[in-house]
């Protein structure tokens, strides 16, 4: 996983872990006021971990700030947006099954 930690002080950088026909992960990577999302995936529940840094997550209309090891359930038809909440880089670990389709995974 640490292969695929990079930044990028121009939009947040996003690689794939694994993806088989049932889940699909990724490692996304958030600088300095970077957000990802609103992203919403009407099949898939995701889970997304804190691997690094600290995260305020909007899932529906709740708000959670989640520092290092925390995770955030964001059930199937939640819309979910992130953002970074320090100076430091943020790193999330976002594992969602079934695999979202191309366009639930762009944000």
């Amino acid at each position: 996983m640490r292969d695929l930690v990079a930044f990028d002080p121009e939009h947040v950088t996003r690689a794939t872990l694994f993806e088989t026909g049932n889940l699909w992960s990724e490692v996304a990577c958030l600088d300095r006021n970077q957000s990802l999302g609103p992203i919403t995936d009407p099949e898939a529940d995701a889970i997304f971990t804190v691997v690094a840094g600290e995260a305020v997550f909007n899932v529906g209309r709740q708000r959670q700030r989640l520092k290092q090891w925390r995770s955030v359930l964001v059930p199937a038809g939640s819309e979910v947006s992130v953002t970074n909440a320090s100076t430091e880089p943020l790193v999330l670990l976002v594992i969602a099954s079934p695999p979202p389709p191309v366009r639930a995974v762009t944000g």
